[in-house]
């Protein structure tokens, strides 16, 4: 689904940025029906909100579990939170971390980016999507 998207090289010959890829691929992968103008959402979340802080490919994850999975608002129910919680407690067992800085430090090269962080995200991602749209 997305992962495999990714590991294609979805959105380097456009030059997307880490939030981007996953919120652009995943409307792509999901058929979330976002139309241009909403993907500009992730724009500004890439390099950890330009502050290195939380990974764009994170908050863009965010942004597809609330599109997927809130009916109307994030107060009607504990899901978001729920899945949210999982997806950095998940991410971080597996990267060390869920902040930009250290995750460009640890796993950014001058050849892949940071092509190997945002495949981890959709890995989880994936992962996550699948198993709630099954139930």
């Amino acid at each position: 689904m997305l992962t495999e998207l990714i590991k294609q090289g979805f959105g380097e010959t456009e030059n997307l940025n880490c939030a981007e890829k996953i919120l652009q691929g995943a409307n792509i992968a999901y058929n979330m029906g976002l139309d241009k103008e909403a993907l500009k959402l992730a724009a500004g979340f890439g390099g950890g909100m330009t502050i290195e802080d939380k990974c764009g490919a994170l908050t863009a994850a965010i942004m597809v579990l609330g599109k997927l999975f809130v009916k109307k608002s994030a107060h009607e129910s504990s899901k978001i939170k729920e899945l949210t919680l999982e997806l950095f407690k998940e991410y971080e067992m597996a990267m060390g971390t869920i902040d930009c800085a250290p995750l460009k430090n640890k796993y950014r090269t001058k050849e892949l980016k940071c092509r190997n962080v945002i495949i981890k995200a959709a890995e989880v991602l994936d992962r996550i999507v699948e198993r709630e749209l099954e139930t």
